[in-house]
């Protein structure tokens, strides 16, 4: 009996001291939002130039410098200077090496699995002082127009750390007389899907047609299939990867029943599929929405194509991607000022509004949809409007440690099965292998 009262004692003390162990973190939470929100300027006194690391190229950087340009004119103490970094690999390792080197820039572009490590290394600013901050922030209507799934993309432990800003996600083109001539609807459903994928492998004039294509990345895309069975692949809280269950199965199976029957391909050596779609070698194929003016460059003249959401499973999924804005702690306070208010022109609801337009990205705030441009845009444009009729079906996965490494995992493994060089069962049986060290390593 003494035992017992002593394990009863013994255990309420430990209760006692985790509640006064999280009251005592609470408060220092608090008291450093505090002490962030005390440090940041009322007013930038001076001039203070920025830069801008990011990865547009071509149109989008144009439509980036004419945005920047713009709000460098809006006022008098902020200089944007916009510095291409080329590829997103070559901004994410020329990040990592400024940032280890104390050189970092102010703000970036970057992925969700870039802020988990830049937060683990304390790198990057949370940006939440600066949204609530009397003067310089967002009113809670403001915060809450930026379109949901956004917002918790960019959210670690209540933390804002980011705000987005090129973001799309995957919707289906289709060649819209191969459809007509083979006397099919456009398909929303995954038994319409593979119908139609069956149907449209032809032969016309000579020339081999696949009824459906999908990018080379296509493994970064499983999960959207698998939460379209019902399912999930990451376990946040127990840091857990979940690719060896049924409901991954059930989705592998699918995809690989029609590259298994030739009703599929992947882009190959095309690199990217809007070149064989665009020249009629694919009657449909599923690609990111901001590839809108790629397929039409592709496909002036050849086809005639439009776009439509990604058909769904048990139920409608699709994963938005994309990178967010975000800045670094080494920066001076003047500096993050600057970047912030840059960063709320930038989501500003009349500039998501001109690089949606401009772009094909997506609007990242609510009421850009309902502005008069954005509507009248989208009825004389309307495979612009694709991507950001799916909102209601958009998901994230969660910011855990080690996400990059599932990526890469997911591109090999899901290739080698699709591609029939392993089955599915040992495909997921390595994924969810593979994946999980990622993870375990990264939170060691």
């Amino acid at each position: 009996m003494k035992k017992i009262i002593m394990f009863l004692v013994i255990t309420m003390q430990i209760m006692v001291l985790a509640a006064c162990g999280n009251e005592e973190k609470q408060k220092e939470d608090k008291e450093a939002e505090k002490a962030t929100a005390t440090s940041i300027p009322d007013s930038l006194e001076e001039p203070v130039e920025i830069e801008f690391w990011h990865a547009m190229t071509g149109g989008l950087e144009e439509t980036l410098k004419t945005i920047t340009d713009k709000f460098n004119q809006s006022q008098e103490n902020i200089e944007v200077t916009l510095v291409s970094q080329g590829s997103y690999g070559d901004l994410s390792q020329k990040l990592m090496a400024s940032a280890k080197a104390g050189d970092a820039p102010v703000m970036t572009q970057a992925y969700e699995d870039w802020m988990t490590q830049y937060i683990d290394n304390d790198l990057i600013a949370d940006l939440t002082p600066y949204i609530e901050h009397e003067k310089h922030g967002w009113s809670e209507d403001e915060l809450n127009d930026i379109v949901e799934v956004f917002r918790k993309a960019n959210t670690w432990e209540d933390k804002m750390y980011g705000v987005p800003f090129n973001k799309s996600t995957e919707v289906l083109y289709y060649n819209e007389d191969m459809l007509a001539d083979n006397d099919l609807e456009v398909p929303t459903t995954w038994e319409e899907y593979k119908q139609a994928a069956e149907k449209l492998t032809t032969e016309k004039d000579g020339t081999s047609i696949v009824g459906l294509g999908f990018e080379n990345s296509i493994g970064l895309s499983f999960p959207t299939y698998v939460r379209q069975t019902g399912g999930k692949t990451i376990d946040a809280e127990e840091n857990k990867v979940t690719f060896d269950t049924p409901e991954a199965k059930t989705a592998l199976e699918f995809l690989n029943g029609m590259f298994a029957e030739g009703h599929a391909r992947l882009a190959g050596e095309d690199g990217y599929m809007s070149g064989p779609f665009g020249r009629g070698d694919v009657a449909m194929y599923v690609g990111s929405s901001a590839g809108i003016s790629f397929v039409g460059a592709e496909a002036e003249s050849k086809i005639n194509w439009s776009v439509a959401p990604l058909p769904k499973g048990k139920e409608a999924a699709t994963a938005f991607q994309g990178t967010n804005l975000t800045m670094f702690n080494s920066a001076s306070e003047e500096e993050k000022l600057a970047a912030w208010e840059y960063m709320k022109f930038l989501t500003s609801k009349e500039q998501t509004v001109y690089w949606a337009k401009s772009t094909g990205y997506v609007p990242v705030r609510d009421s850009a949809l309902n502005t008069d441009e954005w509507k009248q845009y989208i009825q004389e444009n309307p495979e612009f409007g694709v991507a950001a009729s799916q909102f209601d079906a958009g998901y994230y996965d969660p910011n855990i440690k080690g996400k990059s490494g599932i990526q890469e995992v997911l591109d090999k493994e899901i290739q080698a099965v699709l591609l029939q060089e392993k089955t599915v069962e040992d495909g997921l049986k390595d994924i969810q292998k593979d994946a999980q060290n990622a993870v375990d390593k990264a939170n060691k």
